[in-house]
């Protein structure tokens, strides 16, 4: 039997948001009181992802002072351009941004500024697919994105459009190789923190590492449950989480493989099942883990491939 990554690296698990905003930009709160908050909720990294757009008037944020022994930032931005299908600027989150990282310029395209950021060194990722409306076109056009925000919180408090797994699974059955990650984008008007996060895995809470696992895909992503354990034995499939009522593996068609019941904390399932079913002449190159607890609250691996088993 063999861990798959990120289970199976050394290091920890070290949890973290990556789109939040402050008084920066359009937050209710100042941004010493956004890191605070994220500290005493039990978060070890944060990013303050404030809205990079010209009529907020600021750089990238420094947040280099809030860090300590216990808790750090990443440096980033929510980058803006034109323009996506649905005729609206882009929002990019971009993790690991250099300070004086150039706004973009009046001829800029969403495209090319996340290219640019790209080259920076930052990791990319694609904001709430569902409250822009992105379509899969959208989808390929950022061509050096390295995840798709899955769930946003924020936007699934106040519109019901904080799922990204339409646009995500889209592209991974094109052969994009892309990771899935959740955030708040919390504001603090109201109730939208605190409602998705990752963890991280890494060997330190440094932001160099935490960004090198990021763009690595060494992370799962939750609004809750944890999982401790993905590992496989031929075309077996184990999963070990924290007690939840589902644990299921969904691929790039219909079919899944699931085991259902109330507080369960492991499952082995048969990966083959994914590959029988009326009318199914053709299997995914790829399959995920999803467990979903009592209340709801549900936590996702990455998508895992199986030409890198």
């Amino acid at each position: 039997m063999a861990d798959l990554s990120p289970f199976s690296l050394p290091g920890r698990f070290w949890r973290g948001n990556l789109h939040t905003h402050s008084t920066l930009s359009d937050g209710a709160l100042a941004p010493g009181k956004v890191v605070e908050a994220y500290k005493d909720a039990g978060y070890d990294f944060m990013m303050l992802s404030d809205h990079f757009i010209g009529h907020y008037d600021w750089p990238v944020a420094d947040t280099r002072n809030f860090r300590s022994n216990s808790f750090t930032t990443i440096i980033g931005s929510e980058l803006h351009a034109p323009e996506t299908s649905a005729g609206e600027l882009w929002h990019i989150v971009a993790a690991g941004l250099p300070l004086d990282f150039e706004p973009c310029a009046p001829e800029e395209s969403g495209v090319q500024v996340a290219r640019r950021a790209a080259a920076a060194g930052a990791f990319i990722g694609i904001a709430h697919p569902a409250w822009s409306q992105l379509t899969i076109e959208d989808g390929r056009a950022i061509d050096v994105a390295h995840a798709v925000e899955i769930y946003n919180h924020g936007c699934a408090v106040e519109c019901d459009r904080g799922e990204g797994f339409y646009l995500l699974d889209q592209l991974l059955n094109e052969g994009k190789r892309l990771s899935a990650f959740a955030t708040d984008d919390a504001h603090f008007h109201h109730d939208d923190h605190f409602g998705g996060w990752v963890h991280v895995k890494a060997e330190a809470n440094d932001p160099d590492a935490l960004l090198d696992a990021l763009k690595n895909g060494h992370y799962y992503s939750s609004q809750g449950p944890l999982i401790h354990e993905v590992s496989i034995h031929g075309p077996e499939l184990t999963v070990a989480s924290s007690p939840v009522n589902t644990i299921v593996v969904v691929c790039g068609h219909s079919r899944t493989v699931m085991r259902i019941g109330k507080s369960i904390t492991s499952a082995t399932l048969d990966l083959r099942k994914l590959e029988k079913g009326w009318l199914l002449n053709r299997q995914s190159p790829w399959f995920r883990v999803v467990v979903i607890d009592q209340a709801g609250k549900r936590a996702w691996t990455n998508p895992i491939w199986k030409d890198e088993l």
